[in-house]
């Protein structure tokens, strides 16, 4: 019995040690391709498994997409921590939150798809849905260690961080500007929004 315990945790750990090989290559191929231009065989010949060895760790383009994302939360929730931690004000924050989406971008394309996909997959809509309310209520904790506990709203909070979403969308990459500048101006539009819209500016 003790064997066989030990055998099905050794195929466990090499299921995980594959899971994470395969998405390590989706990830390297999101620094080299477009988000939507990605396939599974495109992912299959970078992770060196075939097709049908890749779809029976992740069903579907989105199972494996929606894996990653959860790995990525982690990285963003870590970060946040230790805003808090460091006691950073509120400008740090918004600061922080849109510069990791410029700089994560595969994550930030991530994010908006399935943010804008529905319920195609149930199961993957479902899990994405609890990672989105884990991360929100991760966020709003986070707001409220810097502005106070009854200084600012739920609904505030998650307004706030809307639109430092909708501010990287829609000017990351807009024309006629560096990149330099452009995270400068978004900079600008997240400091705005947050201080004179939010009402959580110090």
């Amino acid at each position: 019995m003790g064997r066989m315990s030990s055998f099905e945790r050794l195929r466990e750990n090499e299921r995980e040690i594959r899971k994470e090989l395969i998405i390590t290559a989706a990830m390297e191929l999101f620094e080299k391709k477009n988000f939507w231009d990605i396939s599974m065989r495109d992912i299959a010949n970078t992770a060196g498994v075939s097709a049908s060895s890749l779809y029976r760790y992740f069903p579907s383009r989105d199972d494996l997409f929606i894996e990653a994302l959860l790995q990525d939360i982690n990285h963003i929730e870590v970060l946040l921590k230790e805003r808090m931690v460091r006691g950073e004000g509120i400008d740090a924050l918004a600061i922080a939150v849109v510069d990791y989406c410029l700089d994560n971008e595969p994550t930030f394309q991530m994010m908006c798809h399935f943010l804008m996909r529905g319920d195609e997959n149930p199961s993957v809509n479902d899990k994405f849905s609890s990672v989105q309310l884990h991360f929100l209520k991760m966020f709003e904790k986070v707001v409220k260690s810097i502005a106070g506990e009854d200084a600012v709203t739920e609904f505030h909070i998650q307004a706030f961080f809307a639109s430092l979403s909708g501010i990287v969308m829609t000017f990351r990459h807009f024309p006629g500007y560096t990149d330099e500048e452009r995270r400068a101006y978004i900079h600008k539009l997240a400091l705005l929004i947050m201080r004179e819209g939010g009402g959580l500016g110090q």
